[in-house]
């Protein structure tokens, strides 16, 4: 079984797909559903998102993203784990669109026979998921930050690597080992997102908060599971739990 790390999102992914924007896109996803979200339907631009939900019966779709940690206008929500978690969504999908997450999950849904959305809030669940699915190869898609590599996700990363490697054999990239290192360095997982360049920023913007909850270990047994059986809306990607 071969175990690979993407320190940002690129290439053709023939097996499992665990994409990770764990500050803030895939840890909200994660919180929406445990909140009672029917769905996310991940949009390929802002604009995709407001069309469904200006097309759809009152109430039915939740908006949920940002731009530059901010939220975008016209959404109801931003992209906040915190603010997800004291809603109640049954009974609703809500739409996320965010500036590297939900790009991410697009890129990987092209090619990815399975794809699951993970963060260190479900870290444990996610490995565990991935490891039985797999057949021939796990990919660790790490979003980054406009482009750029972000310390958060690579240390995410290297958790779900730490805890693939405890199942079983794998051979592994140099992406692998650098997650790795940056894991086994990084101090505890506060730490880690709290000194990145996108941990800082958010506590810039009052969003701390958010911080402190993506730096939750295996808080959650929910995995956000690519619905490939359904026929989503253009320009969308189905994920529920699992």
């Amino acid at each position: 079984m071969k175990l690979r790390v993407d320190l940002l999102p690129h290439g053709q992914y023939p097996d499992v797909v665990m994409v990770i924007d764990v500050l803030r896109a895939t840890t909200t996803a994660v919180t929406y559903l445990e909140r009672g979200a029917d769905a996310l339907l991940l949009t390929a631009t802002p604009d995709v998102a407001l069309g469904l939900k200006l097309g759809s019966q009152s109430g039915t779709y939740a908006l949920g993203g940002e731009r530059g940690g901010l939220p975008i206008p016209g959404f109801d929500f931003g992209n906040s784990p915190v603010e997800a978690a004291a809603q109640n969504f049954t009974g609703r999908t809500v739409v996320m669109n965010t500036t590297n997450g939900t790009g991410a999950a697009h890129t990987a849904a092209q090619s990815g026979k399975h794809v699951f959305l993970a963060a260190l809030t479900n870290a444990h669940a996610a490995a565990r998921r991935a490891r039985a699915t797999a057949t021939e190869e796990i990919a660790i898609v790490c979003a980054g930050t406009d482009d750029r590599v972000g310390l958060e996700d690579v240390y995410a990363a290297g958790v779900l690597a730490e805890y693939l490697l405890a199942m079983g054999e794998f051979s592994i990239d140099d992406g692998a080992r650098i997650a790795l290192t940056v894991r086994r360095s990084g101090g505890n997982p506060l730490e880690a997102l709290g000194s990145s360049a996108h941990g800082a920023r958010l506590a810039s913007l009052g969003l701390g908060e958010d911080v402190r909850f993506a730096a939750g270990l295996s808080t959650s047994t929910l995995v956000p599971t690519l619905d490939t059986a359904s026929d989503p809306p253009p320009g969308t990607l189905r994920f529920i739990g699992g």
